[in-house]
């Protein structure tokens, strides 16, 4: 059982006086549960955990109870502190209305019982905090598994990395791959566009998206115009529709469309996707044609090492405060941007195999003079070095 750094800023914000709600939120399968477990286990300070899995989703007062209660245990007990979880809290209708009503209650009173509220959609929790608890709250976001948490917790080569990528709970499968794709459809991708995506926007044509995730997660790393998709495709859309549900899809962490990178806005929102999976796992459920097998054929494992290294940057852009693009001219690629403010911009060439005569990372350094340039592979960095890097450090 490996340590997430989560886990230590939750226990600083803990001993803090009480000033936020703190809120953990990430897709599924990433130890939320897990590190919140942790965090009681380590507390010195009187717990209660509840989970509103159960609760039926018209019943929010089941908050106001719960949190009655609390007072009434610290008031009987004397309790100067108490911490109070509440773990898939938006499952319940109007949550953050309620939560709202009690933080303020206590803040008002001077009481002091402190709240963690865990959430398996993204979309939900964002929702929630933006529309009732803005001021109350801070996040504590946890992203999918990096490659030095895989190695350090299940001891995961590189290769096993870059094919069955970051879900935690499926590592020990990997060696049936048949039942491990089982695990990830049913447990991890049924559950999150079923329940936290279609349960949470108002999604027109549900087949559509589902069809989007399954196609743009088989063209991950690879920049597919949303005309090409509209051929694949068996519900009728258009690139409008595809455009939002690709961002929904972002949103949740499951699959992204990087824009092209260029100085004016206007041009990098008008541009073709490069699609781009935030968990490996997801491109080799859908695409993959087995561990060795995809090793064989170092064009495919290519494209393979490419989407690891854009589903390394994806998962930590929010974190960090950048946003990821890639960039064509011509025949040249630079396979991915990374941008933080106005200023700091650099671009990361993956040398896969993939191309051997590809000058996109001279010829843009010429146009946009980055800050710096990355080669990943071949005689820059290893891949192994960076994927153990934080993005961050790359400024």
């Amino acid at each position: 059982m490996i340590i997430r750094k989560q886990l230590i800023t939750l226990q600083e914000r803990m001993q803090e006086p009480r000033q936020f709600i703190q809120v953990l939120a990430g897709t599924r399968q990433v130890g939320k549960t897990t590190l919140v477990k942790q965090f009681v286990e380590r507390c010195t300070v009187p717990v209660t955990s509840l989970n509103a899995d159960t609760i039926d989703e018209n019943n929010p007062q089941w908050i106001s109870k719960q949190w009655a209660d609390v007072r009434q245990q610290m008031r009987l007990l004397k309790q100067e502190e108490h911490i109070l979880i509440i773990d898939e809290i938006q499952k319940l209708k109007n949550w953050s209305e309620y939560v709202k009503r009690e933080w303020d209650a206590d803040s008002w009173s001077g009481l002091n019982l402190k709240v963690i509220l865990l959430g398996s959609s993204r979309l939900l929790i964002k929702d929630g905090l933006t529309e009732s608890l803005a001021g109350r709250y801070e996040l504590i976001r946890m992203p999918h598994w990096s490659f030095a948490e895989m190695q350090e917790a299940f001891g995961f080569t590189l290769e096993e990395y870059i094919y069955f990528g970051g879900y935690p709970g499926s590592a020990k499968l990997i060696h049936n791959e048949a039942r491990w794709k089982r695990y990830i459809l049913q447990s991890i991708v049924d559950p999150a566009i079923e329940k936290d995506v279609l349960m949470t926007k108002r999604i027109h044509k549900p087949a559509l998206l589902s069809q989007l995730f399954r196609i743009g997660s088989t063209y991950s790393a690879e920049i597919v115009a949303y005309n090409k998709l509209l051929g694949q495709l068996q519900d009728a859309g258009n690139t409008t529709t595809l455009a939002n549900y690709l961002k929904v899809l972002g949103e949740a962490e499951l699959l992204g469309g990087l824009q092209k990178f260029a100085h004016a806005p206007i041009r990098q929102v008008s541009s073709i996707p490069k699609f781009q999976v935030y968990n490996n796992a997801l491109l080799s459920t859908y695409a993959g044609h087995g561990f060795m097998a995809e090793q064989l054929d170092s064009a495919r494992w290519g494209r393979w090492v490419e989407s690891a290294v854009g589903a390394h940057l994806m998962n930590w852009a929010e974190e960090h405060d950048y946003r990821v693009f890639y960039w064509r001219g011509g025949n040249n690629e630079v396979d991915f941007v990374i941008q933080r403010g106005l200023d700091e911009v650099v671009a990361i060439e993956v040398k896969s195999g993939k191309r051997t005569d590809n000058q996109g990372i001279h010829t843009f350094a010429d146009s946009f003079h980055p800050k710096h340039s990355i080669v990943v592979g071949g005689a820059g960095i290893s891949l192994e070095q960076f994927l153990l890097l934080s993005p961050e450090d790359l400024f």
